[in-house]
């Protein structure tokens, strides 16, 4: 177990009231996971945005952000 501790990569250093915290990668991915989807729920609670459009939203980032090969056949559609 303290082997895996030595072996991990740490994403960011913080200093809180003087005592340094090492943030791996995998605590920094769950921790913006958690703040997002509590973010999404808040905005979806109060009515500032309905589901179906974060959802549309998040579609058209894929297809601006994640472009596919012209060779790679294109993924079946449900």
């Amino acid at each position: 177990m303290a082997d895996d501790k030595q072996n991990q990569r740490y994403a960011l250093r913080m200093v809180i009231d003087g005592r340094e915290r090492l943030v791996t990668y995998e605590e920094l991915a769950l921790s913006n996971n958690l703040a997002q989807e509590a973010l999404v729920r808040l905005l979806i609670r109060k009515k500032l945005i309905k589901a179906e459009e974060l959802l549309e939203e998040i579609n058209a980032v894929k297809k601006e952000r994640y472009r596919v090969d012209p060779q790679t056949p294109a993924a079946p559609t449900s």
